[in-house]
C-alpha cells in the first residue's frame, strides 16, 4: 500500500480495474495555465477591476509603444502616421470652424489607434485594465482631453494615470535626480528633475528633432544624390553604362518610408570638426583632447572617383534655387571653413566639399521604386546615397546660434543656467538622453563633445580697444561662464563610450545607466511604475463622469444650441495651471473695458 501511494503511475498500470487517478504532474501543469500574462509562469493576483497588470501606452506623434506593466519591453511598437504625416503637429488652426474639423479628424484617428491597442496588439478587455499614459510635458491639452475621452467614454477603462515621460525615463535609469533630454520627432525637450519633482519652469525646447533631420536629409539627397532608373528592356539597354543613365533624384522617389529607412538604417553621427585654429584636416575626439587628433585621408583623385561622382550634375545646377523650388530647406548657417566659399561656389557647394573631405563613410546603393511616370522599366531603380550625407546629415542637430532653434548642446546648457546654483553640479553629472533620434550611432558621444565645445567656444577672444579713451573696456559677454567650472563633472548616464574620467562623480555616473535603448526608456519607466503601484496623477472614471455632468440652470434657454468646442476638463493634470511659487509676481488680471459716457444737452428745455 505504501508503494502504491508513492507511485501513482504504477497504481494505474497494475490495477486497471480501479478508477485511474489524475497524475500529480498533470495537476501542476494545469495550475500553470491560469495566468494573466504569457510572460509570467506563475498565477497573478487580481485586483478589484481585474488583473493587476496595467496597460502602459506611450503615444507619440509618429510612433506608439504599448504593453503590460512589469515587462521589460513593449508588446507592440507601431507607426501611427496617417498617409505619411504625423498624427498631430505643432501648428493648430486659428479659425474655430477649421479647428473643430481638425479635432474631429484627430479624434477619429486616435480612436482607431486606441481600439487597435486593446483589441489587436494586446488582445485584452479594456474595462478591467488600468492605463498608464506616458505623456510629454508639452503635449497639447486638447489632445490629452481627446485621448482621455476615448479611453473613458468609448473603451470604459477604470482609471488613467498621467506620468511625465522625462520622469519615467529617469526612473528606468535608476535615478530620481537628473537632466533629461528627450529628442523626439517634432521637438527636443530638456527638463531638469530633482528628487522626482520635475522643474517645469526650467524646461527648454528646440524644434531641431527627427522631423528636421528627415527634411534635411531629403533636401541633401535632392541636391547631391544620384538616381539610376531601371532598364527599359532586358536586352536593348543592357550594355548602356549606369553613369550614362544616371540623373538627379526625382522627388517622387524620396517617400516618407524611404527617408525613414535611410535615417534609421544608413545614417550615423560623425565626430565634431574643429575649425577654431584653422586646422581643416583634424577631427576632435569626444573628450576634446588633442591627443586623439589624426590626419584625414586626402580627397580621391578623378581616377578613383566612384560612379556617383561621374554621374553628378554640374556645379552650376546645384544652387539654392533648386532647394527653394523643391520645398525643402537646407540650414544655411552650417559650419564652413573660416576662409569661406571659393569664387564661383555657393554655400551649399562649399558645405558639400568640406564634408566630402572630412568623411570616410562609403556610398550606399539602395533599390527604390521608380516614379509612376517612369514605371516602364524592368525592376527597381537605384538610389546612390553619398557617404558624406550618411555621416554629416545629422550636423543640423548640432548647429545652433539661433534664438528659436538652439542646438542639442545649447538647449541643455540653457536649462542648466536656469536651475538654482546648488543643483547645477548634480544635474550636470546626471544627464540622460532618450528618444528615437539619439539611437543614431555616435549621437551621444558627439553630444558629449558638443557640450565641452559649446562651453569653451563661448569664452571671449576679442581684443578690441575701449571705445572711450581713459575708461576701461567692459568685460565681454561670456554666455556659459558660470558653467565652465563644471566641465570635469559633465557626464551622460547612457553614454556607450564615455571619455576618460576626470572626476569622482563622473566615474560613478558616466555610462552607468541600464542597457535600455533610448527610444524605450520612457515606456520601461512606465512599466516599472505600474509594477510598483506608483505613477503620476491618477484620474478615475467616476471623477471623469462627475466632471462631465453639467449643473442645472447653466443652459439658460440654449437647448437647441450644441457646444461642439468642448474645453478640456479641469480634472486632467496640467502643469501650466499650477500655482505660482512664493514671491512670484501675480498674474495680470483682465481689465474691464472703459465705459464711454455721452453727455446730451437739452435745447429749449
Amino acid at each position: 500500500m505504501s508503494t502504491v501511494t508513492a507511485t501513482p503511475r504504477r497504481l494505474a498500470s497494475h490495477d486497471s480495474g480501479n478508477v485511474p487517478t489524475t497524475p500529480q504532474t498533470t495537476r501542476v501543469a494545469t495550475s500553470h495555465i491560469v495566468q494573466s500574462s504569457p510572460h509570467y509562469q506563475t498565477t497573478r493576483r487580481h485586483s478589484l477591476y481585474g488583473t493587476e497588470d496595467r496597460i502602459v501606452i506611450d503615444p507619440g506623434s509618429r510612433l506608439w509603444k504599448v504593453g503590460f506593466s512589469g515587462e521589460g519591453k513593449p508588446r507592440d511598437v507601431f507607426t501611427a502616421e496617417e498617409h505619411g504625416s504625423s498624427l498631430w503637429t505643432l501648428n493648430r488652426a486659428t479659425k474655430p470652424a477649421e479647428r473643430e474639423g481638425e479635432d474631429k479628424m484627430l479624434e477619429a484617428r486616435l480612436q482607431d489607434r486606441l481600439r487597435a491597442v486593446f483589441h489587436d496588439s494586446l488582445m485584452t478587455d479594456p474595462k478591467s485594465r488600468k492605463v498608464i499614459l506616458v505623456e510629454h510635458p508639452l503635449l497639447p491639452l486638447h489632445i490629452k482631453d481627446i485621448i482621455a475621452r476615448i479611453l473613458f467614454d468609448n473603451l470604459q477603462v477604470p482609471s488613467i494615470s498621467f506620468a511625465s515621460s522625462h520622469l519615467l525615463s529617469l526612473l528606468a535609469a535608476g535615478r530620481i535626480t537628473g537632466l533629461v533630454l528627450d529628442c523626439g520627432h517634432l521637438e527636443s525637450t530638456v527638463l531638469p528633475i530633482f528628487s522626482s519633482r520635475p522643474l517645469f519652469p526650467h524646461l527648454r525646447t528646440t524644434p531641431l528633432a527627427g522631423m528636421r533631420l528627415s527634411s534635411h536629409i531629403r533636401a541633401l539627397l535632392l541636391l547631391f544624390g544620384t538616381y539610376i532608373p531601371p532598364l527599359t528592356s532586358l536586352s536593348g539597354a543592357a550594355n548602356i553604362p549606369a553613369a550614362t543613365r544616371s540623373m538627379r533624384v526625382p522627388e517622387e522617389v524620396l517617400t516618407g518610408a524611404i527617408i525613414e529607412e535611410i535615417k534609421t538604417r544608413c545614417c550615423l553621427v560623425g565626430e565634431s570638426l574643429d575649425f577654431s585654429d584653422g586646422g581643416a584636416g583634424r577631427v576632435m575626439s569626444p573628450s576634446g583632447d588633442d591627443s586623439f587628433e589624426h590626419d584625414l585621408p586626402p580627397s580621391s583623385d578623378p581616377a578613383s572617383m566612384s560612379e556617383s561622382e561621374f554621374s553628378r550634375v554640374s556645379a552650376s545646377e546645384m544652387d539654392s534655387n533648386y532647394a527653394a523650388s523643391s520645398g525643402f530647406s537646407v540650414v544655411s548657417r552650417s559650419q564652413v571653413h573660416p576662409d569661406g566659399p571659393r569664387p564661383g561656389e555657393t554655400h551649399l557647394q562649399a558645405l558639400a566639399e568640406m564634408y566630402k573631405r572630412h568623411s570616410t563613410a562609403t556610398d550606399l546603393h539602395m533599390q527604390v521604386d521608380p516614379p509612376k511616370d517612369q514605371q516602364v522599366g524592368t525592376g527597381k531603380g537605384t538610389l546612390i546615397i553619398p557617404g558624406w550625407i550618411r555621416e554629416r546629415g545629422a550636423e543640423v542637430l548640432f548647429e545652433g546660434g539661433d534664438v528659436d532653434e538652439s542646438s542639442m548642446a545649447e538647449v541643455i546648457l540653457d536649462s542648466l543656467l536656469k536651475v538654482p546654483v546648488d543643483l547645477r553640479k548634480t544635474l550636470a553629472s546626471t544627464i540622460l538622453v532618450v528618444g528615437g533620434t539619439p539611437m543614431l550611432p555616435g549621437f551621444i558621444p558627439r553630444l558629449q563633445a558638443e557640450l565641452v565645445r559649446a562651453i569653451n567656444s563661448s569664452a571671449p577672444t576679442s581684443t578690441r580697444p575701449p571705445s572711450r579713451p581713459g575708461r576701461p573696456r567692459p568685460d565681454p559677454y561670456d554666455r556659459y561662464a558660470p558653467l565652465r567650472p563644471l566641465l570635469p563633472y559633465f557626464a551622460i548616464l547612457n553614454n556607450p563610450s564615455p571619455p576618460p574620467p576626470t572626476s569622482t562623480s563622473f566615474v560613478t555616473n558616466a555610462g552607468r545607466a541600464p542597457a535600455f535603448t533610448p527610444a524605450t526608456m520612457a515606456w520601461v519607466g512606465g512599466s516599472l511604475a505600474g509594477a510598483l503601484k506608483t505613477g503620476g496623477v491618477e484620474v478615475a472614471r467616476e471623477r471623469w463622469d462627475e466632471a462631465d455632468v453639467q449643473p442645472e440652470g447653466e443652459d439658460d434657454g440654449m437647448e437647441g444650441i450644441v457646444d461642439t468646442s468642448r474645453s478640456p476638463r479641469n480634472v486632467l493634470p496640467d502643469w501650466t495651471r499650477t500655482p505660482l511659487p512664493v514671491g512670484a509676481p501675480p498674474a495680470p488680471r483682465p481689465q474691464p473695458a472703459p465705459t464711454i459716457i455721452t453727455l446730451q444737452t437739452e435745447v429749449g428745455a
